[in-house]
């Protein structure tokens, strides 16, 4: 085992902090999906200061941010960097009440290391003395991978990735991803997350069903699949796809089903969701 604190080391162990982040107050984003798009909300919630002393850094100059890793289970984090703190002057509560400066060290692994905890921890006590957390949580290093992390398929009914996260997992060539999208054909909805459109699509060949269609999307040179629409968003504007597109399941099925069963239910959404008229779909 690897402890934690002998892995990652800060100019001043006793003046560190170290911050176990869960859910934000918004139940609906958590905090790794916040760290994994390097959104503001991550240090905001990180620079939050509250009335009760407890949970705030008192005197200390740097804290370690985590983000709770929910793919692999509640005692797993992942690394999201050392900052420098300083106090925001006059005092607020419930509010921002620090500048976090990034630090240079250990960035390398920001969203690819990953620590377990030797049992899982309350949010009353995700702010701890780095000094003391080895004593107190046994946190150990438990997998550095060599990208950032995405984490293992989290069900067809929970997919939603962005277009970036699809071209990182098929060129990765993702285990428990590729499995999963192999062995279903289905239904899909890719949407504009600009303009709010939506375009439903379907994987209905005989062969690697989701997998291999989404696969058509994921190429770096031309990441519209063949898709004449996408086509000519592609050639207006090299980086739009990349940058706005998401991907999520609507409907899968056995690879044994017929494609024209597929087709009938592809045109069902094509009407529900009106992407004919309203969307990005013009057949």
């Amino acid at each position: 085992m690897i402890k934690l604190t002998d892995f990652i080391k800060t100019p001043d162990i006793n003046s560190t902090k170290i911050k176990f982040n869960m859910n934000s107050g918004n139940v609906n984003e958590k905090a790794w999906d916040m760290l994994l798009e390097d959104k503001q909300d991550w240090i905001e919630i990180n620079a939050w200061k509250k009335k009760q002393t407890n949970n705030n850094f008192g005197s200390a100059k740097y804290v370690i941010a985590l983000a709770q890793y929910y793919p692999y289970g509640p005692e797993y984090f992942v690394f999201g960097g050392i900052y420098k703190i300083e106090k925001i002057e006059p005092e607020v509560f419930d509010d921002v009440g620090y500048n976090l400066i990034p630090m240079e060290d250990y960035k390398e692994y920001r969203k690819r290391l990953i620590i377990k905890l030797a049992k899982p921890i309350g949010r009353d006590v995700y702010n701890r003395l780095y000094a003391r957390v080895q004593e107190q949580l046994n946190p150990e290093i438990y997998e550095l991978s060599p990208d950032v992390k995405l984490g293992q398929f989290p069900g067809y009914q929970n997919v939603s990735i962005k277009h970036v996260d699809l071209q990182q997992i098929v060129s990765g060539d993702e285990p428990s991803w590729k499995n999963a999208l192999s062995y279903v054909k289905g239904v899909y909805v890719i949407t504009d997350l600009n303009t709010g459109q939506l375009y439903v699509g379907s994987a209905s060949g005989n062969t690697e069903g989701i997998w291999q269609r989404w696969s058509s999307y994921s190429n770096f040179q031309n990441p519209t699949g063949g898709n004449k629409e996408f086509n000519i968003i592609h050639e207006k504007t090299p980086s739009y796809i990349t940058q706005y597109f998401q991907y999520s399941i609507l409907e899968i099925f056995d690879t044994k089903t017929k494609i024209e069963t597929i087709i009938e239910r592809e045109n069902y959404w094509k009407n529900v969701l009106d992407t004919k008229k309203h969307g990005m779909n013009h057949n």
